[in-house]
């Protein structure tokens, strides 16, 4: 039977992605990431992609670790912001969904050695329901799973699992996977991950029942035009900041990794636009990678201006 025209077409999009990143140049540059100066404040770290380091509470948290050079055939185009060697142990893992740039088994695995090098412990792991199997022989000190609008107390931090518009496969057959993102509160602080998703009206109820400060939004992967039925565009990431009622957005999930067919650099100019043209275009605050970021906890939480010169 022959091949249908419409899976041909797809093919030699992803085909002609593939050869277009293999050869582009990887650029960017790694650093050192901080920590908050005072025992109030949230730092923030964007190593790339959908990873981001947290300390806030005395914790250390990372969602999505992802430093791999290569996703199976497709190419890291921009180096993690931090180096594994120079990653800090963490206490707690976050893990969005089961999709291999956001659980990144060798990037896991290589966590949990480095900071029982440092510490002498592995540290815990949360994931969506029905993941578990996929990190169980990396042995993380604990491992949780958490269903929809499920809690877990890591310490003096709460961590909420929140709904998301996307999936959560692994592999074509296990599509019963759990996905979504977090809201992290405490100490003064109130962060959300979404994780990949598109636009929904469930941005309202995350808004309604915990009213994150600071929201950390996609803003890639969104053209062709179907692909934002489970990815947001710059546009649609803002309209879920606006409807979150958030203080601070942060976007991610661009410039890394060549996932669908807009321009690399499309993403960013795109958002600022749209938040110039809303007159939200000084919440938005697009992080440089490795490049630390400092948070007080206030009623009126905003990033400090200046940003702390680290060594490479």
């Amino acid at each position: 039977m022959p091949t249908p025209p419409r899976i041909r077409r797809r093919a030699g999009r992803f085909f002609h992605l593939l050869s277009e990143s293999i050869c582009t140049p990887r650029v960017g540059e790694s650093h050192a990431p901080l920590s908050p100066r005072n025992m109030s404040d949230l730092a923030m770290t964007f190593v790339g992609h959908a990873t981001f380091l947290l300390e806030l509470g005395g914790q250390r948290l990372l969602i999505d670790p992802n430093f791999a050079n290569w996703l199976v055939l497709v190419k890291r185009l921009r180096r993690p912001g931090v180096a594994l060697p120079s990653l800090p142990p963490v206490d707690w893992v976050l893990i969005t969904h089961a999709h291999m740039d956001h659980l990144n088994r060798p990037s896991l695995r290589r966590i949990v050695g480095l900071t029982r090098r440092a510490t002498g412990r592995a540290p815990g792991i949360i994931l969506p329901r029905r993941t578990i199997d996929l990190v169980r022989d990396l042995e993380f000190s604990k491992v949780i799973d958490l269903e929809r609008w499920a809690s877990f107390h890591a310490g003096n931090l709460k961590i909420t699992h929140t709904p998301a518009r996307h999936w959560g496969a692994r592999m074509l057959h296990d599509s019963h996977r759990g996905y979504g993102g977090y809201v992290i509160e405490g100490a003064g602080h109130s962060i959300y991950h979404s994780g990949d998703t598109a636009y929904f009206e469930g941005f309202r109820e995350i808004h309604e029942r915990l009213a994150p400060r600071v929201a950390l939004l996609p803003i890639g992967a969104y053209q062709p035009d179907s692909f934002r039925s489970v990815h947001a565009s710059p546009e649609d990431a803002l309209q879920a900041f606006l409807d979150l009622g958030a203080e601070t957005m942060v976007p991610m999930h661009y410039g890394t990794f060549r996932l669908s067919q807009e321009p690399m650099e499309e993403p960013v100019p795109r958002l600022l636009e749209a938040a110039r043209k809303a007159g939200v275009e000084d919440q938005v605050c697009v992080l440089e990678e490795g490049k630390t970021r400092f948070f007080e906890p206030s009623s009126k939480m905003s990033p400090r201006r200046e940003l702390v010169e680290q060594a490479s």
